[in-house]
């Protein structure tokens, strides 16, 4: 069994409740575009915030501007929402995945917590551990 796998297995990625509250307010006001943000950790290995750069949110699709992502190893991926029901991750969003992070979460119609799933670089889906 290959190492990273096991440390996957192993693995829970922690996430501040208050951070999922967040990207839910935030989905609901862009709705019916698409929102995007980069996800922040802390010293102790928690998501504690979202990390906004100029973007573009449209009706199916919502970009950002990688050149202006900082070089900061605190940045540990994406966050970005579906206008729909379907918060499964699509060929151009793997793509994102496997380039900006470890962890990425997809946030789906109407916009609540359990909305959001979670996703490894290579789109496989994670459980996440909320935190206070």
């Amino acid at each position: 069994m290959p190492k990273e796998w096991l440390t996957e297995l192993l693995y829970m990625h922690k996430i501040k409740k208050i951070v999922l509250q967040s990207i839910c307010i935030a989905a609901q006001r862009v709705y019916p575009n698409e929102f995007i943000s980069m996800l922040g950790k802390n010293e102790k290995e928690e998501v504690f915030e979202l990390v906004m750069l100029p973007a573009v949110y449209g009706r199916n699709f919502s970009s950002i501007r990688t050149d202006l992502i900082p070089f900061d190893k605190n940045i540990v991926g994406t966050i970005h929402s579906h206008p729909s029901k379907n918060n499964n991750p699509s060929s151009a969003d793997l793509n994102v995945f496997s380039r900006l992070g470890k962890i990425h979460l997809i946030i789906c119609w109407p916009f609540n917590l359990e909305d959001i799933k979670a996703f490894n670089e290579q789109g496989k889906k994670i459980e996440l551990e909320v935190v206070k």
